[in-house]
């Protein structure tokens, strides 16, 4: 089933923004014939071909099933949206084994603590200077210290809005220096990226510059790390640990990155890897409910991304923010309650794809010649069509 994310305002970035703020969530449910049902957000990309792999299984053996549904897309290849079927998959059969031992995810997956640290993202691109402020004031209000904000089109604007948010959080952390990070999302080539970066360097401290350039260019990021004092984070639009390879053996990536909607057990995964090479991780994404409980057991956790401080439309979460930071309960499993009859009821919809949303790349990204003045991009609605899949053990909806 699709549900929504209703912002309330504009959300995007260099390639593009939803100016109503309403975002598609996807959600798989996976029944078992013992009435547990899990639940993973993701796609539903080659749904009946990946649940082939795991169809009649015992969901307790999560991470040996994780790698048949790798095996099932063996030919067409498992990257992109397939990926993040898999992943919802993987999710939700965690979500089935936790709750089958009566154990929240983080206790079941080995973690000691249930505060897991966050940092503020806006998705901010389009909002004026006020409602910039506005919203991550109420970040701070939350505890939040660090904020990634969204740029890449004009150097003395990024700037600009740096510093407003460097304000905002400074005074909320009665004087202590902020977090400060500029994710771009692959928008410039690599002299593009280092002369901004170095630019914005001159009056700012950045922890971080994210998918400076593209996301598969391991020597073109790792040139960008050479020239700029800031930390280069990706790893969010890579999918199976053989596209992390090359970053890693270039030098390439000093912040690892794994997007919420790839699964649990890909994040454990590249977190581990991530940890031989003496690296943080960093989960991204909007509901990053399962990364959040996987974060608690992994060593080198540094930070989760915290987006809007409240759930899709019928999404309930046992956790809350408090601190700066995510604090998960105790229900078993993820915590997360679906409420279907809220969601079949659901007025807004999102419409078809739009070039001018943050999905598509534009065709001068990487190829500017001057700042993009107009950051408040329109994007027309999009409409997503609910999917239903019946299965015997396992049935995904």
């Amino acid at each position: 089933m699709t549900t929504v994310q209703e912002w309330d305002r504009s959300v995007g970035d260099a390639n593009g923004v939803y100016a109503d703020g309403v975002v598609p969530v996807s959600i798989i449910m996976v029944d078992t014939d013992e009435g547990i049902t899990g639940v993973g957000i993701g796609p539903h990309v080659e749904l009946d071909n990946v649940f082939a792999a795991i169809e009649g299984e015992d969901p307790r053996g999560v991470t040996a099933l994780y790698d048949r549904m790798l095996r099932q897309t063996f030919k067409a290849g498992h990257a992109g949206a397939v990926f993040g079927t898999i992943g919802a998959l993987d999710t939700a059969l965690w979500d089935i084994k936790a709750k089958a031992a009566g154990e929240p995810l983080w206790r079941l997956l080995g973690g000691r603590d249930r505060r897991v640290p966050a940092y503020a993202s806006g998705l901010d691109i389009g909002l004026t200077d006020d409602e910039l402020v506005a919203a991550y004031e109420v970040y701070a209000q939350h505890g939040l210290r660090a904020a990634k904000l969204k740029g890449g089109l004009d150097i003395e604007r990024d700037r600009h809005r740096l510093t407003l948010v460097q304000e905002v959080l400074t005074e909320a952390g009665n004087g202590t220096r902020p977090g400060l990070m500029l994710d771009v999302n692959e928008a410039w080539s690599r002299k593009q990226a280092i002369r901004h970066v170095c630019e914005l360097e001159r009056t700012l401290d950045l922890t971080w510059i994210e998918e400076p350039v593209r996301r598969w260019d391991a020597e073109g990021l790792a040139v960008v790390g050479r020239g700029i004092r800031a930390s280069v984070a990706t790893g969010e639009n890579l999918t199976g640990l053989e596209q992390y390879r090359p970053l890693l053996a270039a030098g390439a990536v000093d912040i690892v990155q794994a997007a919420a909607v790839w699964g649990v057990t890909h994040f454990l995964r590249v977190s581990a890897l991530a940890h031989a090479h003496d690296l943080p991780v960093s989960p991204i994404g909007n509901i990053p409910v399962g990364l959040l409980h996987a974060a608690t057991s992994v060593p080198n956790h540094m930070a989760s991304e915290l987006q809007d401080l409240r759930p899709p439309l019928g999404v309930s979460v046992d956790h809350h923010v408090e601190d700066g930071a995510f604090l998960l309960g105790d229900s078993p499993g993820l915590g997360v309650t679906i409420d279907e009859d809220v969601i079949r009821g659901l007025t807004r919809r999102p419409g078809t794809l739009s070039a001018d949303g943050p999905g598509v790349r534009p065709e001068q990204a990487g190829r500017r010649l001057l700042a993009v003045a107009d950051h408040g991009h329109t994007a027309q609605q999009r409409r997503l069509i609910p999917l239903v899949v019946d299965g015997q053990r396992l049935t995904p909806r």
